[in-house]
């Protein structure tokens, strides 16, 4: 029999009020207009979440020529590129932005100091959703670098108006390295007055932090695609703990908890708690028998929806 005894959450962990918006956005134009409602990319990066909303009427896409005409079309969580929006203005949809607030912040900082004549070092990981819409914001004049050896490599002089912009949902302590080794280079580089990675992933971040030292091992709950999820478990992992990322309960194995009493349980800023519940139920199948949250941050923020979205009362 496992000693596993105690379950220990994360706080805050889960949905943060980017998806939760984004998600309402997706339910309220169903319920407005009607199915099938059309979502450019997954509109979070959760499995659950886009299977729910698939049954719900949603249907995701990739490529705008898979819509029809005069449907309605959602952007994701992520944003998009310039040539995306256009595209999809000239086709004639009707269109709602679901992008995160957060993230449509540093686009208008990209447009704004381009026009100042700006050229950007962007944080992040190539061939990611936010990535792509963030670079696709501008023809040209933005370079993405993914690690301290990528800024080495840049085709930029000392003397270029230069500012910083990074992915929202990255790791606080790599994305920190960064910027140390772009100051390095470049003295003069403009950085945000705030920075770019977002409350909700700092301060999951944080809580993974506290939770870490005080568990055997970590649970966080998020899908592959999802990178603030692979960031906890990769931070629970550099503390020295060991961690795994799952789905959902199914995907959890026994003999992770063999030997071990105490497991500590988050989940990406756009896993459902509802997942989180099951993993519990199923820890205590294992063996687990007590439930305690950690203290952490309380986050109250809300985001308005789109204009044409609200409810009449």
């Amino acid at each position: 029999m496992s000693p596993l005894n105690e379950i220990l959450l994360a706080e805050p962990r889960g949905f943060c009020a980017g998806v939760d918006r984004a998600i309402e956005i997706v339910e309220r134009a169903i319920a407005k207009f009607g199915a099938p409602i059309y979502v450019r990319h997954e509109i979070v990066h959760n499995t659950y979440v886009v299977n729910d909303l698939k049954q719900k009427g949603a249907v995701f896409i990739e490529d705008l020529a898979e819509v029809p005409p005069g449907a309605t079309l959602v952007f994701s969580a992520h944003g998009v590129s310039r040539a995306v929006q256009d595209e999809a203005k000239a086709r004639g949809f009707s269109l709602f932005d679901a992008t995160c607030p957060l993230v449509t912040k540093v686009h208008v900082e990209v447009a704004k100091l381009a026009r100042e004549g700006y050229e950007f070092i962007m944080i992040g990981h190539k061939g990611h959703p936010e990535v792509e819409g963030t670079m696709g914001q501008l023809d040209q004049g933005i370079h993405l670098v993914e690690d301290s050896a990528d800024v080495a490599k840049l085709p930029l002089d000392l003397h270029d108006k230069l500012a910083v912009v990074t992915q929202t949902t990255l790791s606080v302590d790599d994305t920190a390295e960064i910027s140390s080794a772009i100051r390095q280079r470049f003295p003069h580089v403009r950085e945000p007055k705030q920075q770019d990675i977002c409350y909700a992933t700092q301060n999951r971040q944080d809580a993974v932090k506290l939770l870490s030292p005080q568990v055997d091992v970590v649970i966080v709950v998020g899908s592959p695609t999802s990178s603030n999820s692979n960031r906890l478990r990769e931070l629970a992992e550099k503390l020295g703990t060991s961690a795994y990322m799952i789905d959902n309960a199914e995907e959890l194995k026994s003999e992770w908890f063999e030997g071990k009493t105490r497991v500590g349980l988050t989940a990406g800023a756009s896993a459902p708690e509802l997942l989180v519940e099951q993993v519990i139920a199923k820890l205590r199948a294992l063996g687990a028998t007590a439930v305690r949250n950690l203290p952490g941050v309380e986050e109250h923020l809300k985001f308005p929806l789109p204009k044409g979205l609200r409810i009449e009362a």
